[in-house]
């Protein structure tokens, strides 16, 4: 469902839409008809290319033995490989549209706002504006800095880097935030060479929204807002002075909506 929604993105940029799974035929067909999916539907009920691919969930038991781990995977026109997106665990998976933001930084969820910030420009987006449990979203910032202007790198030692903080809560899981390749800048007047950045950039942070019985028990029927903070620290400097540190709260609002349960016929079920 999530990836028929992002379908036309992915097509924007030229790449077709194809998902296996050890699903049958006929469950397939149901599922596609059920949710209006118009893009091919393999079916691997032995979990052979699956497995060729070593993307088997190992650890799969029951009815579920021989599914996928979640995931994405890129392949050329070639029929190389050029990126693939997984995730170790089944309930836990990056959406479409984050995969998409990774690919093509500029084509992060057109939906952003502006958060007023000393020395820079401040915008926030997001890969998502909604998701289920277990989705991996990419939340961004992007960061607009004058000309003659820069901030620190997070390596630069001895000095005050830029950083976001996201605040973890039991509602979503933080990864470590991701930040563009630095630029060296000679500092004529101390002989020194630190990493910077300067001009505009992104730096990119993905949380897993929580799968756990807590949140799935109040999603209720229509979802819910979840709102993820942080904090965005830096110093900025111009070729005259340093600015004295300064930090920024951010939020983001993401919309958690309820899993579907739903199941094929029993008469063509998974035995």
């Amino acid at each position: 469902m999530e990836l028929q929604g992002a379908k036309q993105r992915f097509e924007s940029q030229g790449i077709k839409l194809a998902a296996i799974s050890y699903d049958s035929e006929s469950i397939l067909r149901d599922f596609a008809e059920r949710h209006k999916i118009d893009f091919p539907l393999l079916a691997d009920p032995e979990s052979k290319v699956i497995r060729s691919f070593r993307v088997l969930n190992e650890t799969a038991t029951g009815r579920a033995k021989g599914v996928a781990l979640p995931g994405f995977v890129y392949i050329d026109a070639n029929g190389v490989i050029r990126e693939k997106y997984f995730e170790e665990d089944y309930e836990q998976r990056f959406t479409a549209n984050n995969v998409i933001a990774k690919m093509f930084p500029e084509l992060v969820e057109e939906s952003s706002h502006k958060v007023k910030a000393p020395h820079l420009q401040l915008k926030l987006a997001q890969s998502d504006r909604s998701a289920f449990p277990g989705s991996r979203v990419s939340l961004v910032m992007e960061v607009g800095l004058p000309a003659g202007t820069h901030v620190y790198a997070p390596n630069a030692y001895g000095y005050k880097p830029i950083s976001l903080a996201v605040q973890p809560s039991e509602d979503v899981r933080v990864t470590t935030a991701s930040y563009p390749q630095a630029k060296i800048l000679y500092l004529e007047a101390i002989n020194e060479q630190v990493p910077v950045f300067e001009g505009n950039f992104q730096i990119a942070q993905d949380v897993t929204i929580s799968s756990s019985k807590s949140m799935l028990a109040s999603l209720g029927a229509s979802g819910r807002t979840l709102r993820v903070a942080g904090e965005l620290r830096y110093q900025a400097c111009d070729k005259r002075i340093c600015f004295p540190p300064t930090h920024v709260p951010v939020c983001w609002q993401l919309r958690v909506l309820p899993l579907d349960y739903q199941r094929s016929p029993e008469a063509i079920r998974h035995k």
